[in-house]
Order: structure tokens, then C-alpha cells, then sequence
């Protein structure tokens, strides 16, 4: 049951064996964040970070590898070979791995979250200066 109480969906279940599957793999600061009714693109956009751009690219193959052998998902990856941050189309699940200074610099968060949530207001805000 998910915390309204609601009967969880596939792309629930999705969403938090990712979530495991990236705190296994020793991704930071993960960030889940429900998308229904607000974007077509996907339910759910998760957003993590790796230390180093090894880290990303490591983190992110082994999810594309989690998710075709666990979940016979076959996702779409960009960005790997740069291991700047790496976007994981899955369907229900978009993922997004970031090195910190690249993640600081986007604010995917602060975007996506819901206003008045705590992530959202936490986020730092932009130098509009540069």
C-alpha cells in the first residue's frame, strides 16, 4: 500500500526497485518524484548523484542491466560515455544520474518538485550572474 493508502501500481513497483537498486549501487542523494497528472513523459523521474564521472557511468549501467534482466525493461541511455549525467529512459521511470557540480548546476529538483515541498524549497537557487 503506498502512504495514501491507494493499492501501488507496476510503475510503483518500479520506482522503488530502482530506488533499491540505486542505493545498492551506493548512488547519493536520491530523489523520487511522482509525475502523474503532470507530465506525460513517465510516472516517475528519479534523480541521484555518483561522486566521479566513473561512478555515474557505473551506476547507470548497472541499473540498464537490473532493469532488462529483473524488470524485461529494455531502457534508453544518454550520456554514459561522458558520465556527466546519464538519462535512463525505462517507460514508467525516468532516471537521471548526475556528477554533484553537474546536478547543482540543473536543478532538476527544483523544476519537477511540487511547489512547497522540501526539496524543492531546500534547492539552492541559481546565480542568475553566472
Amino acid at each position: 500500500m503506498t502512504a495514501s493508502g491507494a493499492t501501488p501500481t507496476s510503475s510503483d513497483m518500479l520506482c522503488d526497485a530502482i530506488v533499491q537498486k540505486l542505493d545498492e549501487e551506493k548512488a547519493e542523494e536520491i530523489v523520487s518524484i511522482d509525475l502523474r497528472g503532470r507530465s506525460e513523459m513517465a510516472d516517475w523521474m528519479l534523480i541521484c548523484s555518483g561522486r566521479s564521472s566513473r561512478q555515474v557511468a557505473a551506476i547507470a549501467e548497472k541499473l540498464v542491466e537490473f532493469l532488462k534482466g529483473e524488470h524485461g525493461r529494455f531502457a534508453k541511455v544518454e550520456g554514459k560515455s561522458a558520465g556527466d549525467w546519464v538519462l535512463i529512459d525505462a517507460g514508467d521511470a525516468v532516471v537521471h544520474v548526475f556528477r554533484p557540480e553537474v546536478r547543482e548546476f540543473y536543478q532538476l529538483e527544483k523544476m519537477w518538485m511540487p511547489a512547497g515541498s522540501p526539496a524543492a524549497a531546500s534547492a539552492p537557487a541559481s546565480d542568475p550572474q553566472g
